[in-house]
């Protein structure tokens, strides 16, 4: 097979404009002049190039499909189906007409060979009492979950009784480039083979600095699913987010629409670890509402819910909040962006100016875990297996 950059500099080729000739296709008179301002080697390669024949061209791009499909397969090992089993019915709605939120097969990630399985929190909206997986080889186990990630939606499971699981080769973050191919592989809807998406790299340290952002469709497909590099390398998990919120079922509503996120795990040992101890990470809750100053800068607060960091920190209605973690915030959605950056239990600095005050003061405040989201009910205690 030849080398990957020689397919991706045919397929560039293929993107040229180009006019019909006697000799065949040739290059439009502006890309011509174009490159007669360029050096006598960019002349010669441009020379080169437009000799390509149309099979060439064709083979390129046949190529191209190739390297994708083997980039997933080569991640496949690896790859899990989830069945759920019962459970409630915690959000209303479906997608897209397809579903119900959580509901049916999902897809996850092998992630040691004794078991442990990575996939997103999304997966189990319903909440269901039986998980099983079924691995590479065709087996189905029973999992039980660990850990989870409510800011991330992402979670762990393990599989008891195994050993030599195939797991994936992560991809090191600092390799990811904007502008890099990149793949979504999922099983979300019962396939024996994956269904696979590509798309770019479209930005790196979003949702708060945890996550890549992707054109590739992520939706229920794939969610949990891996996000791989044209070499079958893991770039992250396929999770659905909003930077605006952290409630449950957050970032479906962007499912398939060119604006999807990854986790990336390369480098997470410590959140692993906690995830492994039965750990739950909670987003961070301050208990205010707020709306923007029209008189003036900083978000003015409009409400202060009892009992929670906000009230304990001496927050009031009429106050204004100037400053996050050492950053101005004048709108809404930087104080959202801002916030859910920290977990509950992490401290954070509010510079705020008291109702009818001009001296701003500073405040650190020890953020609280959320209450229930609307809808959410508490765990199901899970049966009893013969």
């Amino acid at each position: 097979m030849p080398h990957l950059s020689f397919v991706f500099l045919l397929l560039a080729v293929a993107c040229l404009p180009l006019e019909s000739g006697r000799d065949g296709p040739t290059v439009q008179p502006e890309v011509q002049e174009f490159a007669e301002t360029k050096s006598e080697d960019t002349q010669k390669n441009k020379k080169q190039i437009t000799k390509l024949s149309q099979a060439e061209i064709l083979e390129a791009m046949m190529l191209t499909s190739r390297a994708f499909r083997e980039a997933a397969e080569k991640i496949q090992p690896s790859l899990v189906t989830i069945e759920s089993i019962g459970g409630v019915g915690a959000v209303q709605g479906e997608i897209g007409g397809i579903r119900s939120q959580g509901e049916g097969n999902s897809t996850g990630i092998m992630l040691s060979p004794d078991g442990l399985v990575i996939t997103s929190t999304f997966n189990f909206i319903q909440q269901p009492p039986v998980i099983s997986v079924i691995t590479s080889d065709g087996e189905r186990r029973f999992a039980k979950p660990l850990g989870r990630d409510d800011i991330r939606k992402i979670c762990l499971l393990k599989i008891d009784g195994v050993e030599n699981m195939p797991v994936p080769e992560f991809m090191d973050p600092a390799d990811i480039k904007v502008g890099q191919w990149s793949i979504s592989v999922g099983v979300g809807y019962g396939d024996t083979n994956p269904a696979i998406s590509m798309g770019i790299i479209s930005a790196t340290n979003r949702v708060g600095g945890r996550a890549i952002q992707t054109d590739a469709n992520i939706s229920p497909a794939n969610y949990g699913g891996p996000l791989i590099d044209i070499e079958g390398r893991l770039i992250g998990i396929c999770v659905p987010l909003n930077p605006q919120s952290n409630a449950i079922g957050a970032g479906v509503e962007w499912y398939d629409s060119g604006i999807g996120f990854a986790i990336p795990l390369h480098g997470a040992e410590k959140l692993i670890e906690r995830l492994k101890a039965g750990e739950r990470i909670h987003p961070g809750f301050l208990g205010i509402r707020y709306v923007p100053n029209k008189q003036g800068d900083g978000l003015l607060i409009q409400q202060v819910v009892q009992d929670t960091p906000a009230e304990k920190a001496g927050l009031e209605i009429g106050d204004r909040i100037v400053m996050l973690d050492g950053q101005q915030v004048d709108d809404v959605m930087m104080m959202k962006q801002v916030l859910n950056r920290f977990e509950a239990g992490q401290e954070v600095e509010i510079g705020f100016v008291p109702f009818e005050k001009q001296e701003t003061k500073k405040v650190t405040v020890k953020l609280g875990i959320p209450p229930l989201a609307k809808g959410e009910l508490p765990p199901l205690e899970p049966p009893k297996i013969r």
